[in-house]
């Protein structure tokens, strides 16, 4: 069984992004990476290609950044990034730039890859999501989180990133997919206030929107619908990261800031674990 991991990215360093520890964390499973950099205003190719690993593949990218309806930019890099996997793989494991495996999780992830291998209806597996928010304390627990994304897909190049590389589909339907019992962390909301700001922004132009953020603000994590408080434990390739934190942030998590239709949705979703109305870009099988 020939594993790739492929992912992509552009100015990792200005905006702080955690790439380093995503792409390490799915090494262990990798027979190769492929990491999709795009020309960058700082030193991410150098970051990339500090990497100690001779698995890492790097193929080099410019971004056509007037493709900015709903950030349709994010999904083209990342097939760029899929379509350079090496031809003989058979799965191709994706990771975002600030998404991290937990390592408890590899043995799970490589005996489902193997379960599955020979089975064709098996399209991809779907992982399980832990949003981070405001610091490595806390997690988004309400509606405006995704709760399941696919991350491993079969190496079929009519497999194509999905929107804003919110997840994939084949030939214009859902994949058909295996839920597995792992999880990306998710750390898309943790970063310095200031720099949370400048990346925000530069996503609000990826987007085509308005940017609502200068060069000099603070972003505000208190404005947010719900947290918890994180009880588990973060990956290893995390700890040097998370140790350097210079914030600070806590929240009261007895209170939320949800609407009422928000609140009655949440309480059922609490008591039940069922999401009324939750979207799924995947059919489970």
């Amino acid at each position: 069984m020939k594993i790739s991991g492929f992912t992509f990215v552009r100015n990792a360093v200005k905006f702080d992004y955690p790439v380093v520890a995503a792409i390490t964390s799915i090494l262990p499973l990798c027979d190769e990476v492929v990491v999709c950099v795009g020309k960058s205003e700082d030193d991410t190719l150098a970051l990339i290609e500090s990497i100690p690993s001779n698995k890492i593949r790097i193929v080099h990218s410019v971004w056509d950044d007037s493709l900015r309806k709903n950030g349709r930019v994010l999904a083209v890099e990342t097939n760029k990034a899929f379509d350079a996997v090496a031809a003989d793989a058979d799965w191709a494991f994706y990771i975002q730039a600030d998404e991290v495996v937990h390592e408890k999780y590899l043995p799970v992830i490589k005996q489902a890859m193997a379960q599955y291998k020979d089975d064709r209806r098996v399209e991809g597996l779907l992982f399980k999501y832990v949003h981070f928010y405001g610091s490595y304390d806390y997690v988004g627990d309400s509606r405006t989180w995704y709760r399941h994304e696919i991350r491993i897909v079969r190496n079929n190049k009519t497999v194509r990133s999905y929107r804003d590389a919110q997840g994939f589909q084949k030939d214009g339907r859902k994949l058909h997919v295996k839920e597995i019992d792992a999880a990306i962390h998710h750390y898309g909301y943790v970063r310095n206030p200031h720099i949370m700001c400048a990346k925000q922004s530069n996503l609000d132009q990826l987007y085509g929107e308005k940017v609502t953020f200068s060069a000099d603000e603070m972003f505000d994590y208190s404005k947010v619908a719900s947290l918890k408080l994180f009880e588990g434990t973060h990956p290893q390739v995390m700890r040097e990261r998370i140790n350097r934190q210079d914030w600070d942030f806590t929240f009261d998590t007895t209170k939320n800031n949800l609407s009422l239709k928000g609140r009655i949705l949440h309480f059922i979703e609490k008591k039940t674990g069922k999401r009324l109305f939750e979207y799924k870009n995947y059919t489970i099988i």
